[in-house]
């Protein structure tokens, strides 16, 4: 035996010892007790999993696991997708869940199918070292290995339920429990980075799923097939098998109002610690389902020296005040930006990216417009289409007064009624030359503001499908557009004045 293995052995047993302490068996419990008992946590399978895995339940369930557990459990034909984010649990719902219809007798024939046989083998040890070491399952199951029959990648109980780990291409046809069939089709991490980059290597472990491993189960008897994954690019066969699903259940980390969608686990400050180390492409990737790339349309974003604000003939700042009143909204930001232009080029000078208060938006603007103090003209205008000028009229323009009211102030701020296109190819229409050109330049000095970080990010997710969000590059047309129609405006004035006001005033000379 190699020093490896002793190794592996060593740690298996460790693993093994730890199952067993953390399920003591229950004493003073006779025959008739442990079957009165039995009835009960198999009648209620929630508690059922909490009694025989205290150490991998020890957190309450969330709403979404129990839904899970309800839906795989009632149906005996069922197919089912969890794309749940990291930290969920996924697999260990489905393990709980698996080894409940084993031990019940309901399912016969499991297979376990993964990227790899590696991978498959690691996604069943936790299954056979539980009925191997767990304590409580023993007290109530007895032994369940056969002898002779339990090795890593294949097992079988002593009540007939037999377990197989097998890797994506290997051969699955034949895969019998005696007479049965696979009547439980368990996938998980099948989907990997580099194979969902290759279209070919794709379709074909997506062909060896649907003609090779799901054609192993009866036509004539009910199976269970749960396929587990995140959602990591924009084709993927988890996606594949979503579209195919009785059910297709995507949770993410945080819901759409950006709350933990297991608190009892997964803390805001725990998420948000995760959030502030990895990038915005990670995070959206391994935690919200949402599998963004560099995006290839803004592929410059250069930072640079922004001129003294006294040179610029007049600045814009321009609002994008979004819908919501809520910090905390996670699919839109409100969004309020200095720019200018001089020399050919625009600059982002200085603003704000934020989930805020409406309040709190409109103090945005006073700052920028303080931010410039009079060194040259500001312009203040805020997104106004056809469906928000409600809002402006009911909503802004109140606070506006408001806050002109406490502050003795006299802040105007126009609206921009333009109809607009398209919001996706408005942004690259209008900016994608300018970032090409090299003419769109953020503030070097604001570089390390979360504000202009998040913008910068914004631009360099942005793609024409907006897997992220792209409020900040919104707002950022906007205030280009404007600052072009006013350009406009003063080039049309001098080329329409008339010759004679020239001729009139070279006489008084």
């Amino acid at each position: 035996m190699t020093a490896e293995e002793k190794l592996k052995i060593k740690e298996w047993e460790a693993y093994l010892e730890g199952i067993r302490n953390s399920t003591p068996v229950e004493n003073g419990l006779d025959e008739a007790a442990k079957r009165r008992k039995l009835a009960w946590l198999e009648a209620h399978p929630l508690e059922w999993i909490t009694y025989f895995f205290p150490v991998y339940a020890r957190y309450p369930f969330a709403e979404f696991h129990k839904r899970a557990i309800r839906r795989i459990l009632s149906n005996d034909e069922w197919y089912e997708v969890l794309s749940w984010s990291r930290e969920l649990a996924k697999s260990t719902v489905v393990m709980f869940c698996a080894m409940f219809l084993a031990l019940t007798g309901r399912k016969r024939n499991f297979i376990l199918a993964s990227a790899t046989e590696t991978s498959a083998e690691k996604l069943l040890a936790p299954y056979k070292a539980n009925f191997e070491a767990n304590g409580r399952l023993k007290q109530f199951y007895g032994e369940t290995a056969v002898p002779g029959s339990w090795t890593s990648t294949a097992f079988k109980l002593r009540n007939g339920a037999a377990f197989y780990a097998i890797g994506a291409g290997n051969a699955p046809r034949g895969m019998r429990n005696e007479s049965v069939r696979p009547d439980a089709i368990i996938v998980d991490d099948f989907d990997t980075d580099e194979d969902c980059r290759n279209t070919v290597t794709l379709d074909k472990k997506w062909d060896w799923f649907e003609k090779a491993l799901y054609p192993t189960r009866s036509v004539s008897k009910p199976t269970l097939v749960i396929f587990c994954g995140n959602i990591i690019a924009k084709d993927t066969c988890v996606a594949r098998a979503g579209k195919m699903a009785d059910h297709w259940d995507i949770v993410n980390i945080v819901d759409r109002d950006g709350n933990s969608t297991w608190p009892e686990k997964n803390t805001p400050e725990k998420i948000d610690r995760i959030r502030m180390s990895i990038s915005k492409k990670a995070f959206q990737g391994e935690y919200m389902n949402n599998p963004v790339s560099e995006g290839k349309i803004f592929k410059n974003l250069p930072y640079g020296k922004v001129p003294a604000l006294k040179k610029f003939k007049f600045l814009v700042v321009y609002g994008d005040p979004a819908y919501s009143n809520r910090k905390d909204k996670s699919d839109s930001m409100k969004a309020a930006w200095l720019v200018g232009k001089i020399g050919g080029k625009y600059y982002v000078i200085k603003g704000f990216l934020a989930r805020e208060t409406n309040a709190n938006y409109i103090g945005w603007f006073y700052e920028l417009r303080d931010y410039v103090g009079g060194r040259t003209a500001v312009y203040l205008y805020q997104e106004n289409n056809s469906l928000q000028d409600p809002f402006f009229e009911q909503v802004f323009k109140p606070l506006i007064r408001q806050a002109n009211g406490k502050r003795h102030d006299s802040l105007f701020i126009s609206p921009d009624n333009r109809a607009k296109i398209d919001k996706a190819a408005r942004i690259e229409a209008k900016l994608e030359p300018l970032d090409r050109n090299g003419s769109l330049v953020f503030n070097e000095e604001e570089r390390d503001n979360p504000h202009m970080a998040e913008l910068h990010d914004q631009f360099g997710l942005f793609e024409m499908s907006l897997p992220y969000n792209a409020d900040g590059p919104d707002c950022i047309e906007g205030a280009v557009k404007i600052i072009d129609d006013k350009m406009l405006e003063a080039s049309s004035a001098i080329d329409t004045m008339p010759f004679s006001s020239f001729r009139d005033k070279s006489k008084r000379m």
